[in-house]
Protein backbone atom coordinates (compact mmCIF):
# COMPACT_ATOMS: atom_id res chain seq x y z
CA UNK A 1 0.00 0.00 0.00
CA UNK A 2 1.40 3.67 -0.46
CA UNK A 3 0.45 6.38 1.36
CA UNK A 4 0.28 10.30 -0.26
CA UNK A 5 -0.78 13.16 1.92
CA UNK A 6 -1.83 16.29 0.18
CA UNK A 7 -1.43 19.33 2.59
CA UNK A 8 -0.44 22.86 2.41
CA UNK A 9 -1.15 25.48 5.13
CA UNK A 10 -2.72 27.52 3.24
CA UNK A 11 -6.52 26.56 2.54
CA UNK A 12 -8.12 27.26 -1.09
CA UNK A 13 -5.34 25.92 -3.20
CA UNK A 14 -6.80 22.91 -4.54
CA UNK A 15 -6.39 20.03 -1.43
CA UNK A 16 -9.17 18.63 -2.12
CA UNK A 17 -9.52 18.47 -5.66
CA UNK A 18 -6.06 16.74 -6.15
CA UNK A 19 -6.55 13.97 -3.71
CA UNK A 20 -10.30 13.57 -5.36
CA UNK A 21 -9.02 13.77 -8.70
CA UNK A 22 -5.67 11.63 -8.39
CA UNK A 23 -7.63 9.17 -6.64
CA UNK A 24 -10.35 9.22 -8.89
CA UNK A 25 -7.76 8.16 -11.79
CA UNK A 26 -5.88 5.40 -9.78
CA UNK A 27 -9.73 3.70 -9.14
CA UNK A 28 -9.98 4.11 -12.95
CA UNK A 29 -6.79 2.50 -13.49
CA UNK A 30 -8.02 -0.24 -11.11
CA UNK A 31 -6.28 -0.03 -8.13
CA UNK A 32 -7.99 0.02 -4.77
CA UNK A 33 -7.72 3.49 -3.32
CA UNK A 34 -8.82 5.00 0.06
CA UNK A 35 -9.68 8.50 0.02
CA UNK A 36 -8.48 9.82 4.25
CA UNK A 37 -10.40 12.92 5.15
CA UNK A 38 -8.60 14.61 7.73
CA UNK A 39 -9.71 18.15 7.64
CA UNK A 40 -12.73 19.20 9.90
CA UNK A 41 -13.90 21.34 7.55
CA UNK A 42 -14.59 18.20 5.69
CA UNK A 43 -14.79 19.05 2.13
CA UNK A 44 -13.77 15.68 0.41
CA UNK A 45 -16.64 14.01 2.88
CA UNK A 46 -18.75 16.75 1.46
CA UNK A 47 -17.60 16.68 -1.82
CA UNK A 48 -19.19 13.14 -2.42
CA UNK A 49 -22.72 13.81 -0.72
CA UNK A 50 -22.35 12.93 2.89
CA UNK A 51 -22.80 16.02 5.66
CA UNK A 52 -19.66 15.98 8.43
CA UNK A 53 -22.11 17.43 10.76
CA UNK A 54 -24.38 14.42 10.74
CA UNK A 55 -22.02 11.57 10.57
CA UNK A 56 -22.08 9.85 13.68
CA UNK A 57 -18.72 8.07 12.80
CA UNK A 58 -15.28 8.91 11.09
CA UNK A 59 -12.33 9.93 10.79
CA UNK A 60 -12.33 10.84 14.48
CA UNK A 61 -12.59 7.33 15.56
CA UNK A 62 -9.47 6.73 14.54
CA UNK A 63 -7.91 9.33 17.56
CA UNK A 64 -10.17 7.76 19.84
CA UNK A 65 -10.56 4.14 19.60
CA UNK A 66 -7.56 2.61 21.78
CA UNK A 67 -7.87 -0.98 20.94
CA UNK A 68 -8.35 -0.66 16.62
CA UNK A 69 -9.53 -3.50 14.70
CA UNK A 70 -10.19 -3.94 10.81
CA UNK A 71 -13.47 -4.43 11.54
CA UNK A 72 -13.70 -0.78 13.46
CA UNK A 73 -12.26 0.79 10.29
CA UNK A 74 -14.33 -1.22 8.30
CA UNK A 75 -17.60 0.57 9.87
CA UNK A 76 -16.15 3.92 9.29
CA UNK A 77 -16.14 3.40 5.59
CA UNK A 78 -18.34 5.22 2.78
CA UNK A 79 -19.09 4.63 -0.18
CA UNK A 80 -18.60 6.91 -3.46
CA UNK A 81 -19.93 6.81 -7.32
CA UNK A 82 -16.47 5.37 -8.43
CA UNK A 83 -15.44 2.27 -8.61
CA UNK A 84 -12.54 0.84 -6.58
CA UNK A 85 -12.73 4.25 -4.47
CA UNK A 86 -13.87 4.14 -0.81
CA UNK A 87 -13.90 7.07 1.45
CA UNK A 88 -13.03 7.48 5.66
CA UNK A 89 -14.93 10.54 5.96
CA UNK A 90 -14.50 13.34 8.31
CA UNK A 91 -16.79 15.30 11.08
CA UNK A 92 -16.39 18.13 12.97
CA UNK A 93 -15.44 16.47 15.78
CA UNK A 94 -11.83 16.48 14.35
CA UNK A 95 -11.43 19.67 15.88
CA UNK A 96 -11.10 18.95 19.46
CA UNK A 97 -8.23 16.46 18.46
CA UNK A 98 -5.62 19.08 18.84
CA UNK A 99 -6.79 18.79 22.74
CA UNK A 100 -6.04 15.34 22.91
CA UNK A 101 -2.15 16.27 20.89
CA UNK A 102 -0.08 16.07 24.00
CA UNK A 103 -0.99 12.43 24.46
CA UNK A 104 1.80 10.04 23.92
CA UNK A 105 1.49 8.86 20.32
CA UNK A 106 -0.81 10.91 19.41
CA UNK A 107 1.00 11.44 15.97
CA UNK A 108 1.14 8.37 14.87
CA UNK A 109 -2.81 7.47 15.45
CA UNK A 110 -3.44 7.13 11.35
CA UNK A 111 -0.45 5.11 10.78
CA UNK A 112 -1.45 2.59 13.39
CA UNK A 113 -5.08 2.35 12.09
CA UNK A 114 -3.53 2.41 8.04
CA UNK A 115 -0.95 -0.65 8.85
CA UNK A 116 -4.32 -2.49 10.22
CA UNK A 117 -5.78 -2.11 6.34
CA UNK A 118 -2.47 -2.49 4.29
CA UNK A 119 -3.55 -5.08 2.09
CA UNK A 120 -6.82 -3.80 1.60
CA UNK A 121 -5.84 -0.92 -0.31
CA UNK A 122 -3.34 -0.09 -2.94
CA UNK A 123 -3.30 3.58 -2.48
CA UNK A 124 -4.21 5.84 0.90
CA UNK A 125 -4.87 9.38 -0.15
CA UNK A 126 -4.71 11.89 3.19
CA UNK A 127 -6.35 15.30 2.25
CA UNK A 128 -5.26 17.07 5.19
CA UNK A 129 -6.05 20.48 7.35
CA UNK A 130 -4.64 24.11 6.49
CA UNK A 131 -3.38 24.18 10.27
CA UNK A 132 0.08 22.93 11.71
CA UNK A 133 -1.09 20.75 14.63
CA UNK A 134 -1.74 16.84 15.28
CA UNK A 135 -3.93 16.25 12.50
CA UNK A 136 -1.43 17.42 10.04
CA UNK A 137 1.33 15.60 11.48
CA UNK A 138 -0.14 12.13 11.53
CA UNK A 139 -1.08 12.90 7.81
CA UNK A 140 3.09 13.56 7.43
CA UNK A 141 3.86 10.68 9.53
CA UNK A 142 1.64 7.88 8.48
CA UNK A 143 2.51 8.83 4.39
CA UNK A 144 5.60 8.18 2.30
CA UNK A 145 4.96 10.54 -0.22
CA UNK A 146 3.51 14.11 0.00
CA UNK A 147 1.79 16.77 -2.73
CA UNK A 148 1.88 20.38 -1.60
CA UNK A 149 -0.27 21.92 -4.00
CA UNK A 150 -0.23 25.92 -4.36
CA UNK A 151 -1.89 28.18 -6.05
CA UNK A 152 -0.32 30.53 -8.52
CA UNK A 153 -0.71 33.97 -7.17
CA UNK A 154 1.48 35.93 -4.51
CA UNK A 155 -0.01 35.29 -1.47
CA UNK A 156 0.20 31.26 -1.89
CA UNK A 157 4.04 31.90 -2.46
CA UNK A 158 4.11 32.97 0.83
CA UNK A 159 2.31 30.20 2.14
CA UNK A 160 4.19 27.83 0.50
CA UNK A 161 7.39 29.12 2.46
CA UNK A 162 5.53 28.35 5.55
CA UNK A 163 5.10 25.15 4.73
CA UNK A 164 8.38 24.33 3.58
CA UNK A 165 9.46 25.20 6.90
CA UNK A 166 7.10 22.60 8.65
CA UNK A 167 8.13 19.77 6.42
CA UNK A 168 11.71 20.54 7.65
CA UNK A 169 10.94 21.05 11.13
CA UNK A 170 7.83 17.87 11.32
CA UNK A 171 10.58 15.61 9.22
CA UNK A 172 13.45 15.91 11.64
CA UNK A 173 10.95 15.46 14.88
CA UNK A 174 9.71 12.27 13.24
CA UNK A 175 13.16 11.42 12.07
CA UNK A 176 12.29 10.20 8.48
CA UNK A 177 12.48 11.68 5.36
CA UNK A 178 9.65 12.60 3.32
CA UNK A 179 9.88 12.90 -0.57
CA UNK A 180 7.44 15.92 -1.17
CA UNK A 181 6.10 17.59 -4.49
CA UNK A 182 4.88 21.03 -5.54
CA UNK A 183 2.28 21.09 -7.60
CA UNK A 184 1.43 24.52 -9.12
CA UNK A 185 -2.44 24.74 -9.18
CA UNK A 186 -5.54 27.10 -10.62
CA UNK A 187 -2.96 28.04 -13.36
CA UNK A 188 -4.43 31.27 -15.82
CA UNK A 189 -1.94 32.14 -18.51
CA UNK A 190 -3.89 34.76 -19.34
CA UNK A 191 -3.48 36.82 -16.12
CA UNK A 192 0.25 38.20 -15.47
CA UNK A 193 -0.18 37.73 -11.36
CA UNK A 194 -0.67 33.68 -12.71
CA UNK A 195 2.26 34.06 -14.74
CA UNK A 196 4.72 35.40 -12.42
CA UNK A 197 4.07 33.23 -10.00
CA UNK A 198 5.05 30.60 -11.81
CA UNK A 199 8.07 32.01 -12.57
CA UNK A 200 9.23 32.44 -9.08
CA UNK A 201 7.96 28.93 -8.07
CA UNK A 202 10.18 27.27 -10.54
CA UNK A 203 13.44 29.75 -9.42
CA UNK A 204 13.12 29.52 -6.38
CA UNK A 205 12.03 25.13 -6.12
CA UNK A 206 13.74 23.94 -8.69
CA UNK A 207 14.10 20.76 -7.45
CA UNK A 208 10.96 19.95 -5.64
CA UNK A 209 8.46 21.43 -8.25
CA UNK A 210 6.37 19.82 -10.70
CA UNK A 211 7.27 20.84 -14.37
CA UNK A 212 3.68 21.53 -15.44
CA UNK A 213 0.86 22.79 -13.88
CA UNK A 214 -3.38 22.56 -13.38
CA UNK A 215 -4.70 24.79 -14.85
CA UNK A 216 -8.25 26.65 -13.54
CA UNK A 217 -10.83 24.72 -14.97
CA UNK A 218 -14.91 25.13 -14.23
CA UNK A 219 -14.82 21.35 -14.57
CA UNK A 220 -13.70 20.78 -11.53
CA UNK A 221 -16.18 22.63 -9.64
CA UNK A 222 -19.06 20.96 -12.07
CA UNK A 223 -17.86 17.72 -10.77
CA UNK A 224 -17.52 18.31 -7.32
CA UNK A 225 -21.24 19.81 -7.72
CA UNK A 226 -22.20 16.29 -9.44
CA UNK A 227 -20.38 14.57 -6.71
CA UNK A 228 -18.21 12.58 -8.98
CA UNK A 229 -14.84 12.61 -9.66
CA UNK A 230 -13.50 14.48 -11.99
CA UNK A 231 -12.42 12.06 -14.52
CA UNK A 232 -15.75 10.37 -13.92
CA UNK A 233 -17.52 13.48 -15.27
CA UNK A 234 -15.17 14.78 -18.01
CA UNK A 235 -12.62 12.72 -18.76
CA UNK A 236 -11.71 15.16 -21.42
CA UNK A 237 -11.36 18.41 -19.37
CA UNK A 238 -8.27 19.90 -19.73
CA UNK A 239 -7.88 19.77 -15.94
CA UNK A 240 -8.01 16.20 -16.15
CA UNK A 241 -5.71 15.59 -18.40
CA UNK A 242 -3.00 18.12 -16.49
CA UNK A 243 -3.51 15.45 -13.37
CA UNK A 244 -3.34 12.50 -15.87
CA UNK A 245 -0.09 14.00 -16.43
CA UNK A 246 0.49 14.56 -12.82
CA UNK A 247 0.02 10.82 -11.86
CA UNK A 248 2.01 9.51 -14.38
CA UNK A 249 5.03 11.44 -13.41
CA UNK A 250 4.59 10.51 -9.50
CA UNK A 251 4.04 6.90 -10.88
CA UNK A 252 6.88 6.94 -12.77
CA UNK A 253 9.45 8.59 -9.98
CA UNK A 254 7.90 5.84 -7.23
CA UNK A 255 8.94 2.78 -10.12
CA UNK A 256 12.67 4.39 -10.15
CA UNK A 257 12.81 4.47 -6.44
CA UNK A 258 11.83 0.64 -6.13
CA UNK A 259 14.37 0.45 -8.50
CA UNK A 260 17.02 1.75 -6.73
Amino acid sequence: MRVWAVANQKGGVGKTTSAVTLGGLLADQGHRVLLLDLDPHGSMTSYFGYDPDSLQKSSFNLFTDDELTVADIDSLLLTTPAENLTLLPSSMALATVERRAAAEGMGLKVAKALALVWDSYDYVLIDSPPVLGALMINALAASERLLVPVQTEFLALKGLERMIRTITMVTRSLKKELNYLVVPTMFDRRTQASVKSLRTMRNTYTDTIWASMIPVDTRFRDASREGQTPSQYDPQSRGVTAYKALLKFLLAQQEQRLRA
